[in-house]
């Protein structure tokens, strides 16, 4: 794995859960902006999966079991694209709850991600 791109992305992650968990404290529902933060995650999850996908492919080996790595992977790309569509039937500050609560998730994942590869 990219330690790089694992710690950028959990960066990332808790960026987008503190800035809708202020939406959220201020009794406010994701708005446009949000979802561009939320896009901005998504995408760098992505790159995740490909490089780790890659690096599969290439022949390298996780430590701890490649089925748990790629449920890792694809558990970290869903996660904050399936939140911002609960928080669109969620219109209300429970909606930015929600997204707070998949970008604390999605960097515990990061973390979990590296430990599973063996860092």
């Amino acid at each position: 794995m990219l330690v790089a791109l694992t710690v950028t992305t959990a960066v990332a992650a808790l960026l987008l859960a503190a800035w809708c968990g202020w939406a959220a404290y201020r009794d406010q529902p994701t708005k446009d902006w949000h979802f561009i933060g939320m896009a901005v995650v998504s995408v760098l999850a992505l790159v995740q999966l490909a490089v780790g996908i890659v690096q599969l492919a290439r022949g390298e080996k996780p430590e701890q079991g490649t089925t748990i790595f790629v449920s890792y992977l694809l558990g970290a790309f869903a996660c904050v694209p399936v939140t911002g569509f609960m928080s669109l039937a969620e219109r209300t500050r429970w909606g930015s709850v929600t997204v707070a609560a998949g970008g604390v998730v999605l960097a515990v994942l990061q973390v979990r991600l590296y430990d599973i590869w063996g860092g």
